[in-house]
């Protein structure tokens, strides 16, 4: 690299990952671990996926939005984890400029869309228990679809302004990453230009991609929890208090992580706390997902083992 050209473009042709751990020792145990982790996620979200295909009873508005999620899962996981992957394999930890770009765009986009398939849905419950009469039209596949559609639109949008005001910075070195793949907040602190604007960007985009999204999420949440005191059955309160928590659960564990990592204004040392928090987000939350939704669902249940034994499981 040379170091004059940092004051007129990007000098850095590639970053160092230092990854999770830099102790040889830890490096197989570490393989071996996220290999299983990145198995059993795609295992489960596509059995989740093809569950909800094949059985009649899931073709519905939230299993609809549930298999996106689970595709949405898939993706952000197979972003990250098999690079990192193949980097503790080949003990090459360097990462070219422009791949690291690319990660960091398909990571954001994915997980945008996350953002607001969440807020989805949430407001397909509302209409669910809230406005049963007027669900179905309400809810109906075009509706469904625009959501999604919506919902990809608005993260294209996100993760391209991110991109874009990444590349105006300048990177004259050091190019070394204390991360295990590529993301913002860190590639900030190795900036030889003002980041400012960045993570000005980063704080009001970030604001809109989870502010919004939360208030949207609670304000139905509340008409949703007004609704189901009104049950008269304790059943019925039951399984609405069941589904509603499931998808909060996935919330909170989703915006949680999202906000403590990128709702930070100003350079911060990049630390393992960033790394705790990124495996939160690209390995733990997708891991977690089938788990929380099929758990308690004698339906999803159903559907998985006819989808994996080969027959149905009879109530």
């Amino acid at each position: 690299m040379d170091p004059e050209a940092g004051t007129n473009g990007t000098a850095v042709t590639e970053f160092i990952l230092l990854g999770l751990v830099e102790t040889e020792k830890l490096q197989s145990p570490v393989f071996v671990l996220f290999l299983f982790a990145y198995l059993l996620t795609v295992g489960g979200n596509l059995s989740i996926l093809a569950a909800i295909l094949v059985e009649p009873k899931l073709h519905t508005p939230m299993y609809f939005f549930l298999g996106n999620l689970s595709v949405l899962d898939v993706g952000c996981i197979t972003v990250t984890v098999p690079s990192m992957l193949s980097r503790l394999l080949s003990h090459k930890r360097a990462v070219p400029y422009g791949a690291c770009l690319t990660q960091l765009f398909f990571f954001h986009q994915l997980a945008g869309v996350d953002c607001f398939l969440l807020t989805a849905m949430a407001y397909d419950r509302f209409l669910a228990i809230c406005r049963p009469l007027t669900y179905s039209t309400r809810m109906s596949h075009s509706v469904q679809w625009i959501l999604v559609a919506v919902s990809w639109a608005c993260a294209l949008t996100n993760a391209l302004i991110h991109t874009i005001a990444l590349t105006t910075l300048n990177f004259c070195g050091p190019n070394e990453v204390n991360h295990f793949y590529c993301d913002l907040p860190q590639l900030f602190q190795l900036s030889c230009s003002s980041t400012q604007l960045n993570e000005l960007l980063l704080f009001g985009l970030g604001f809109l991609m989870t502010g919004a999204p939360v208030v949207l999420i609670i304000t139905p949440y509340i008409h949703v929890t007004a609704a189901v005191l009104q049950i008269r059955s304790v059943e019925g309160r039951k399984k609405a208090f069941f589904t509603c928590g499931s998808h909060l659960t996935v919330v909170c564990l989703f915006y949680g992580t999202g906000i403590f990592n990128y709702m930070r204004l100003g350079t911060e040392e990049a630390s393992d706390k960033d790394k705790g928090v990124g495996i939160f987000n690209t390995v733990i939350n997708p891991m977690l997902n089938p788990l929380i939704y099929s758990l308690r669902n004698p339906d999803v249940k159903g559907a998985l083992w006819w989808v994996l034994v080969g027959r149905r499981l009879l109530n």
